[in-house]
């Protein structure tokens, strides 16, 4: 739905990555490598978001890292608008729904990264939470996101680079 309003794929990307998780950066040659991409292309749109103060530019040595502009009145509207296209939202109520006593949802991998991989790897921490209802739930928020989710039950979330979803 979202690629047929933003048309440029390189900018999706660019916007997936830093709105999906405020933390992450990325600089030139990097994000080509990553995207798989000309530099030309990622500079043009790194410039055309710079230039609309959607991310800002970080000077480290010789390199300049973009990162999301959290004080960018449409950030958390955008945020939203990323996080909805990634199906985060559906995710989130749907493991809230039925899965016990939940503390905390994170996501890990790809995603926490910024990453569209079509995997989404998920880790949740709560007390008599139900492990037998997360296999049923896979496959029901795999037909409604399009894109594979795995689960894990963990005590806490070690990953310096985990995405919270929700916190209690």
């Amino acid at each position: 739905m979202l690629n047929s309003l933003i048309t440029s794929k390189t900018r999706l990307r660019l916007l997936v990555k830093f709105f999906s998780n405020p933390k992450n950066q990325g600089h030139l040659r990097g994000l080509a490598e990553e995207f798989g991409e000309s530099t030309n292309a990622i500079r043009k749109e790194l410039n055309n978001l710079s230039d609309a103060g959607l991310l800002v530019k970080i000077n480290d040595k010789n390199k300049i890292d973009y990162q999301a502009n959290i004080n960018h009145p449409l950030f958390s509207n955008l945020q939203d608008l990323i996080r909805k296209y990634l199906g985060f939202d559906k995710l989130l109520s749907t493991v809230l729904e039925r899965m016990g006593n939940v503390t905390q949802v994170a996501l890990v991998g790809d995603y926490a990264r910024g990453l569209d991989s079509g995997e989404i790897c998920v880790e949740i921490c709560g007390e008599d939470l139900d492990g037998e209802y997360l296999l049923h739930l896979s496959e029901r928020i795999k037909e409604s996101i399009q894109r594979k989710v795995s689960f894990e039950i963990r005590e806490e979330i070690t990953d310096q680079e985990a995405l919270i979803l929700f916190e209690k």
